[in-house]
């Protein structure tokens, strides 16, 4: 079995604020019948509220992160499945539940994870 991310960006979701409860609602339907599956590995919301931290390898903590990476945001899930398909019907059911369009993208295999 593969782990798939899941994944829209902040921006995506346009939503406003009364259709949020319904949303949010929807979303963790999803996330229940993910977990009831047995496909669910794990999945949340960046909080963007946070600075992001580039640590090296001496342990030192500097604000700030790769370029390439400064705009990581948004909300993501991991589900272990048999097959790309899989991953597609998944996602389609949380671009419902979210009402925006969700990228896939396959974790490499690694024995150790």
């Amino acid at each position: 079995m593969t782990k798939y991310l899941i994944s829209f960006p902040s921006g995506a979701m346009d939503v406003s604020d009364e259709e949020l409860p319904s949303v949010a609602a929807a979303a963790h339907a999803v996330v229940r019948e993910a977990k009831a599956a047995g496909v669910w590995v794990f999945g949340g919301g960046i909080d963007e509220s946070v600075e992001p931290l580039l640590v090296d390898a001496d342990g030192n903590a500097t604000p700030g992160t790769y370029p390439q990476t400064a705009r990581i945001e948004g909300g993501y899930s991991v589900l272990e499945l048999p097959s790309a398909e899989a991953a597609v019907e998944w996602a389609a059911k949380i671009a419902r539940a979210c009402r925006c369009a969700q990228e896939v993208r396959a974790f490499q295999y690694d024995p150790e994870s």
